[in-house]
């Protein structure tokens, strides 16, 4: 039942003695604070690393030319690789990769219209390009195959292109000159992961016909169909093979080609950052262990000050169990009130930083679409995680409160009056 008169006591006791009750409640409210900013900041870096992750497609593979370092069946080294769009064909039609794009660079470019000019790069492209960079739509749409197949004289362009050169004027159905040579712009887009957007799209058909690149291809960017580590690095070696066996070199030497496997780096990355939240666990778990030790010695300290008190209270007839209560649910107060202060001021703290995160990331979003890297994206801790370790907080502090009261317990009435 409740005992209002022991509650009383409790309440008085806390009172009398409010330098301890402070410095024990701040010891455990210390632990839960110090273990909602630990969670919360590995998980904002955890959550950002994998936002800009996300830019790009996460299964993306890029692959470019280099030249031989090993002879092989008696050709001799130093040897450059070329691509041509025979090396597109065969990579796009090869088992486990999906999207595929060829890139011609033409490097940095003049683009004018209506007398504005401006220094951008232009990339020569296939359709798929789009979901190899995981690129928006800011207006219109992107290159097709019809643009392909019919070398069309049309160009994407980024959006500091569209700004720079048209000055918010409508550019769709427009035409601007590319080193003198007009095309038709069909789509704005941002790049995912670009703070700047200043290259144009055009069809790799029409750059290697208008600009003299024959058949020529700097760069291949492909999609790997593969979840696995494992099944991607399959797909890699099947692409290394293959061109390796078109081009003679040696399929281990590794400065023939050049290739960039995104998943492995992926999951290397996310590997990193969850043995960073082992370790953030782990000083987290600490931090409240040393919270607790701070409950057990105070609890002592609380005996020892009390001890005349409890051999009053057995010479009058107390229980050896309502001395054990007594001690044991004092200990509960402080360490559930001050584990609830922690708790709140903890995952209050985690969510004003998302907040203000948050607020951040929107007014990059008013100068570059919204989209660019960040480090610290959504700082906060998993209410249920908080709540656990809240309520294993006050637990274990039950538990550092018991063994003291155990011991209060056994304190024979005579011995207790006569300590000093």
């Amino acid at each position: 039942m409740f005992d209002i008169d022991k509650w009383q006591e409790i309440l008085s006791t806390i009172k009398k003695n409010k330098m301890r009750t402070f410095l024990t409640g701040f010891s455990v409210a210390w632990g839960i604070f110090m273990l909602m900013i630990l969670l919360g900041s590995g998980n904002g870096l955890s959550h950002g690393v994998a936002e800009n992750f996300k830019n790009d497609a996460v299964n993306a593979m890029w692959i470019w030319t280099g030249k031989t370092s090993i002879p092989y069946q008696g050709l001799k080294k130093d040897r450059s690789i070329r691509f041509t769009n025979e090396d597109y064909t065969i990579v796009d039609n090869l088992k486990g990769v999906g999207a595929a794009s060829g890139r011609y660079f033409m490097g940095s470019t003049q683009y004018s219209f209506e007398g504005e000019y401006g220094e951008y790069t232009t990339i020569t492209c296939h359709p798929d390009l789009k979901e190899v960079e995981r690129m928006i739509m800011e207006e219109g749409r992107f290159i097709n195959q019809v643009d392909i197949d019919q070398c069309r004289k049309v160009v994407v362009i980024g959006k500091d292109i569209y700004t720079g050169i048209f000055k918010d004027k409508p550019a769709i159905g427009e035409y601007v000159k590319i080193n003198n040579i007009p095309f038709k712009v069909v789509g704005v887009c941002v790049e995912p992961g670009n703070t700047r957007n200043r290259s144009g799209f055009i069809p790799v058909s029409t750059a290697q016909k208008v600009f003299n690149g024959s058949n020529r291809l700097h760069s291949l960017a492909i999609t790997i169909e593969g979840k696995t580590l494992a099944e991607s690095r399959e797909v890699e070696a099947r692409i290394k093979n293959t061109l390796a066996r078109k081009h003679h070199f040696d399929p281990k030497d590794d400065n023939a080609i050049g290739m960039f496997n995104k998943l492995e780096a992926y999951l290397e990355t996310m590997k990193i950052f969850k043995a960073i939240n082992i370790f953030i666990w782990i000083i987290g778990i600490g931090t409240l262990i040393a919270g607790i030790v701070g409950v057990s010695n105070i609890m002592l300290i609380v005996v020892k000050e009390r001890t005349k008190e409890i051999g009053i209270r057995k010479a009058i007839g107390a229980s050896p169990g309502s001395v054990i209560g007594l001690i044991l649910l004092e200990s509960v107060i402080i360490t559930t009130i001050a584990g609830y202060i922690g708790l709140v001021l903890g995952a209050g703290l985690m969510e004003g930083i998302n907040i203000f995160v948050e607020r951040s990331f929107e007014a990059a979003a008013a100068t570059n679409g919204g989209r660019g890297d960040t480090l610290f994206r959504n700082p906060t801790v998993d209410i249920n995680i908080a709540i656990a370790s809240t309520v294993l907080l006050i637990v274990a502090g039950a538990i550092a409160g018991y063994i003291p009261a155990k011991r209060a317990a056994r304190i024979k009435p005579i011995e207790a009056l006569r300590d000093e």
